[in-house]
């Protein structure tokens, strides 16, 4: 009974064993990749996607992930940063900045064949260590080369972190690397320059005060002007029709005048026409008391007119 019971469980070994000798079991986790690959180095050519997988035996998987991955290089321990790896740039002005940066980066899915082939065989996280990392620093090194320190650790820091984020997106994708994100999150300078830009940010800011201080005062006598001239023109109008109404009214009141003056010759000419001399002598005859008149002469004495009718 023993023989029978350690011949199956030897035959049973034996067909498990040829089995694994056929086929292998891979995972591949949730966000990843995995390039397949002969055990000679050649790539096979089939990209799995996650989950489990049956492989030959004969043939290795390299995985790579396609979700985003976020790195560190700080001072601190963060992430994927676990001794201090901030570093130091350059500026134009000759100085140093010492700076720890954050990025977020991922292998492109339909590259990872090429990407596999252009880092001979390594692993996506053993590329972030020895290659992506690495040019992270280099070319920020680049970038910040062209900047003063002013400049970086003052007002233009986030247009020299926007140059920063396009420039590593050209250089990785020939790569087939995908930058996602990257930022400054410290900058940090030797106190000497530290005053120097604090200066300057003072004289800026002083500045900026006495340009906006001009432009209110400009626009304020702007204004004034502006309500200068439009009571000046007001006055205008309203001098000209005072002007108009002071002829109107001289013309209305010349007007009256002659139409007066008018109407009283032709009334005039209407009674001189109608007194004929038969009608002034019937006035002077109504008008006669039955006096004769006494005329004074020369010497004083009154002489009669009843003789001399």
């Amino acid at each position: 009974m023993k023989g029978k019971i350690g011949a199956i469980l030897l035959a049973l070994v034996m067909v498990f064993g040829l089995i694994g000798a056929v086929v292998c079991l891979e995972r591949v986790p949730a966000g990843y990749v995995g390039v397949v690959y002969n055990m000679n180095g050649g790539v096979d050519g089939e990209i799995l996607t996650q989950g489990w997988h049956l492989v030959s035996p004969t043939k290795k998987v390299t995985t790579y992930s396609i979700g985003i991955e976020q790195s560190y290089l700080t001072a601190e321990e963060k992430g994927d940063s676990k001794d201090d790896e901030s570093f130091s740039i350059p500026t134009s002005d000759g100085k140093t900045v010492r700076v720890n940066l954050e990025f977020s980066y991922r292998f492109d899915e339909a590259r990872v064949a090429n990407t596999f082939v252009t880092f001979k065989g390594k692993s996506g996280e053993s590329i972030k260590d020895t290659f992506i990392k690495p040019k992270v620093i280099a070319w920020t090194q680049e970038v910040s080369a062209n900047y003063p320190v002013t400049d970086i650790f003052g007002d233009k820091r986030t247009a020299i972190n926007a140059e920063l984020d396009t420039y590593l997106r050209e250089k990785f994708d020939q790569y087939g690397i995908i930058i996602d994100t990257v930022n400054f999150t410290d900058i940090s300078v030797d106190a000497e320059t530290a005053a120097a830009i604090q200066k300057k940010v003072t004289a800026q800011q002083e500045l900026e005060l006495a340009n906006i201080e001009a432009q209110t005062a400009k626009v304020q006598a702007e204004k004034e002007r502006e309500v200068a001239l439009i009571q000046a023109q007001k006055d205008k109008e309203a001098a000209e029709i005072q002007a108009e109404t002071d002829i109107i009214e001289a013309n209305a009141a010349a007007d009256v005048v002659r139409i007066a003056a008018e109407a009283e010759a032709a009334a005039n000419q209407k009674i001189a026409a109608s007194l004929t001399p038969a009608l002034i002598e019937k006035i002077k005859y109504e008008q006669w008391n039955g006096v004769t008149p006494k005329v004074t002469s020369s010497g004083g004495s009154i002489i009669s007119m009843d003789g001399l009718n």
